[in-house]
């Protein structure tokens, strides 16, 4: 069991800091959040986008699943009635992700997160039929949104950039542009739906097939993994992001998936390849996957006072130097989230806002004692 809960925290570590490989795009794009909206400005940087393009936010809604199982199963050794609480986790999490889409970022994650959390958490402990049966039907759903929406876009019929101003020359004006545009920002959640609810599935499956275990089913799963997702899904990556624009669903909605299960099993088997040599970039990582809500929030937060115009403005002074300054912001912002991390995680049981989140989780659960005669 150490050796599961040991690679989670790693593989979630790995989720959030890839993640922000992919955000750190739009905060260093000198245009904004509508800049990088726009695509890429040639085939090597469309090339550097898909290193992280997709992959980890889809590896990060596997750790999601995973996480949804093990609450599961904890709840039912406890003889726990289920869901029960577990809805009030996905209101707590959909009220952050609210406040975290108006006060920070206007791409988060947790509030589409939250929603199918609560689809999920009825068909977890639901027959192995009843999850097939939605699994595939979700996947259904899914090819057909994508296939639509390219279809869309080689007739030039469809875009994704929307033409949307976001108005970054103050804190106050980025608030108001993520209020003024909140449906078309929060376009994208509803298009992942069925693919979230896919990945969810599929981590909650993995996980109870012992993807995740130091065992030879487990070795067996890593590598089928590997195959499909880094031997097949990555080739078809490239291919994709080299086709042009047109294909941005298939590569980002399609390919990244695939190669995010080629990631869970390559990094699972890492782990368990050096669990007996955990230097200081492991632990850092794992520190990371500890207070993974934290660290995902913070990141958003630190390269948006680094970046805007309403913080340091760092686009303005280096931006000219283009994908150097990009790739050198995501060191600086993922060295600074591992070293925090590693500080934190070193004096407490749980980072601050997963801290706060378990206070708030809990709140309504105390009674207050019986009196007494």
């Amino acid at each position: 069991m150490g050796g599961r809960i040991t690679a989670l925290d790693v593989l979630r570590g790995v989720a959030i800091l890839g993640t922000l490989g992919t955000n750190i795009w739009i905060f260093t794009d000198p245009a904004g959040p509508s800049g990088f909206l726009a695509g890429a400005s040639g085939a090597g940087e469309a090339l550097l986008r898909m290193a992280s393009n997709g992959k980890f936010l889809a590896l990060l809604s596997i750790m999601f699943g995973i996480g949804l199982a093990l609450q599961h199963d904890s709840a039912v050794r406890r003889g726990l009635r289920w869901p029960g609480w577990y809805l009030w986790r996905s209101a707590l999490l959909l009220f952050e992700g609210l406040l975290h889409f108006v006060l920070i970022f206007e791409f988060d994650v947790l509030m589409f997160y939250a929603l199918v959390s609560v689809l999920v958490a009825f068909l977890v402990g639901r027959s192995g039929r009843v999850v097939r049966g939605w699994l595939v039907g979700a996947l259904a759903v899914h090819v057909a949104f994508v296939g639509l929406l390219t279809l869309g876009m080689l007739a030039g019929e469809a875009s994704v950039s929307g033409g949307l101003a976001i108005d970054t020359s103050s804190w106050p004006a980025h608030v108001q542009s993520r209020l003024d545009n909140f449906l078309a920002l929060r376009l994208e959640a509803v298009f992942v739906l069925p693919l979230s609810t896919v990945l969810f599935l599929a981590g909650a499956r993995l996980l109870r097939a012992g993807a995740l275990e130091d065992s030879l089913r487990g070795q067996r799963i890593q590598r089928r993994l590997m195959v499909w997702g880094l031997g097949v899904g990555l080739p078809l990556n490239v291919l994709t992001t080299l086709a042009g624009g047109a294909w941005f669903a298939v590569d980002r909605y399609l390919c990244a998936p695939l190669v995010a299960f080629g990631l869970l099993g390559g990094v699972t088997a890492l782990v368990h390849r050096m669990r007996a040599s955990a230097g200081p970039v492991r632990r850092g990582v794992t520190a990371v996957g500890r207070s993974a809500l934290t660290c995902y929030i913070a990141q958003n937060l630190i390269a948006s006072v680094l970046c805007y115009q309403w913080g340091f403005d760092l686009v303005a002074r280096f931006g000219h130097w283009g994908v150097w300054f990009t790739a050198g912001m995501w060191l600086v912002v993922s060295a600074l989230l591992v070293v925090g991390a590693s500080w934190w995680m070193a004096r407490f049981r749980r980072g601050p806002v997963e801290a706060v989140w378990n206070w708030a989780y809990q709140a309504p659960q105390r009674r207050p004692a019986a009196p007494v005669g």
